[in-house]
């Protein structure tokens, strides 16, 4: 069985949550891997790894169909109704009505501070379950070295009475 992504990294945890921080507040809710890596940790070079993070938790983060950008799932569920400048939301008709040059400045909405709390806690209860099962995985070790601990007096008993 593969290991979580939550365990396959030092600060998966960490990763995931300053994301969620990050995507969810940002006024464009979809930008291509180095423009968020500078967003979420001030450095376009990082683009890789955070490419890795949105990949391995599409339980969050979705790559769009040309597979250079990455979004809030919960975001990309919004309307676009977002202008980034004004920060207000529009109607579907103002947006039908915007040039293709000013429907490039609106967005979906950023998420609530308690929709941000919401998904850093799911980010931290999916984390727990992860460390839970690799936890429970090892039922066996004790089980094993009890029964090795039981046979050796057993086979040294044995091995005496031939000698």
């Amino acid at each position: 069985m593969n290991a979580s992504p939550y365990l396959k990294h030092e600060n998966r945890l960490a990763e995931v949550i300053a994301a969620i921080q990050v995507m969810g507040k940002y006024r464009f809710y979809k930008l291509d891997f180095s423009k968020w890596a500078d967003r979420i940790s001030g450095d376009e070079n990082e683009a890789k790894r955070w490419q890795n993070v949105f990949i391995e938790h599409p339980e969050f983060f979705r790559i769009d169909q040309t597979k250079k950008k990455a979004s809030l799932v919960w975001r990309r569920n919004l309307p676009k109704d977002y202008n980034v400048d004004t920060r207000n939301e529009i109607t579907k008709k103002d947006f039908l009505a915007l040039s293709d040059d000013d429907k490039a400045r609106i967005s979906r909405r950023p998420l609530s501070n308690s929709d941000i709390c919401m998904l850093i806690e799911s980010a931290i209860n999916l984390h727990a379950r992860a460390l839970q099962q690799k936890q429970d995985r090892r039922w066996w070790i004790p089980l094993t070295i009890g029964l090795v601990l039981g046979i050796i007096p057993f086979v040294i008993d044995k091995i005496l009475e031939i000698i």
